[in-house]
């Protein structure tokens, strides 16, 4: 991680033609891969429950994120209702499975940007922005005009299609996305998704494509690049060695990632039993150890 200060990326890009070939997708969903091929323009909803405008559960400069993002003036949160995934884990699920939120238009967001801008924020952080892709581009295209100028943060699930993500070529300034299984089967079955792993290993190749490793400015602020996050789950079941496996050997050895241990059962976990107890300090250092090992020389500096 060198030291350099970058201008955001979307500063150099045309977002309007990027904002057109998305919004197209919206009329036989494809943006994200359940591909549920439901008319969105004209509000018929699929599996993400959302139409033609995205829904804004909250806003604010936050500091419990990485400290990479959060500096002293926090990172400029925007929490979209709804998600691609269904975790039976998920600690926010009154949003991502329930939806709690307000419907914004595309000036809307705008205001958004630009209102966490103005109160000092180092970047703009869309949480489970990927299936509001069309959305956060159109409103990207107006904030640009009226003076953005703060790295984007993609903070996905990782359930991306390589397609959608090359609109974003261009655009975003750090990828963060999870790499929660390093197993297909453990994806359909805690998360009700399929080809989770294949999938999510197509879209950090191509995250890290476009931005390249993790870059810090002279306060420690990340400016561009790719982080990943791991949360490390009881009894092996996120298949923790093969998800850091695959990013050594086929990602970048420099790449930073977020070994979380903050794993605690919540909303559906009672229905699985293996999923109903903490982390043990034990399963969490063999995973820390294994990382170090195999040579991935940040992992795990995030946030310890």
């Amino acid at each position: 991680m060198i030291e350099k200060q970058f201008a955001p990326a979307y500063r150099r890009t045309n977002i309007r033609i990027l904002s057109d070939k998305a919004t197209q997708l919206l009329e036989h969903c494809t943006i994200c891969p359940r591909k549920c091929g439901v008319n969105r323009w004209k509000g018929e909803m699929g599996h993400c429950k959302t139409g033609k405008d995205a829904i804004v559960s909250s806003y604010d400069p936050h500091f419990g994120e990485e400290s990479e993002l959060v500096g002293s003036n926090g990172s400029g949160t925007i929490f979209f209702g709804y998600c691609n995934l269904n975790c039976v884990f998920c600690q926010n699920y009154d949003i991502s499975q329930f939806g709690h939120g307000n419907i914004v238009d595309a000036k809307e967001l705008t205001d958004i940007m630009l209102k966490l801008q103005k109160t000092g924020c180092h970047n703009i952080n869309l949480v489970s922005p990927t299936h509001i892709v069309p959305q956060f581009l159109q409103a990207l295209d107006i904030a640009k005009d009226k003076g953005l100028n703060l790295p984007i943060v993609y903070n996905s699930g990782g359930y991306d299609t390589v397609e959608t993500l090359k609109l974003l070529d261009g655009v975003i300034d750090i990828y963060m996305p999870d790499a929660k299984y390093g197993s297909s089967e453990m994806g359909e079955k805690y998360s009700n998704i399929s080809h989770y792993w294949e999938i999510n290993k197509l879209a950090l190749k191509e995250m890290h494509r476009q931005v390249g490793d993790l870059v810090l400015d002279s306060n420690g602020i990340a400016q561009k690049g790719l982080l990943v996050r791991h949360l490390v789950l009881p009894n092996q079941i996120a298949n923790s060695f093969e998800v850091l496996k695959f990013i050594a050997q086929e990602i970048s050895l420099n790449t930073c990632i977020n070994i979380m241990d903050q794993y605690q059962p919540c909303y559906n976990t009672s229905k699985f039993p293996e999923l109903s107890r903490r982390l043990t300090p034990k399963e969490y250092q063999e995973v820390l150890d294994y990382a170090k090992k195999i040579g991935l020389t940040y992992a795990a500096i995030i946030n310890h």
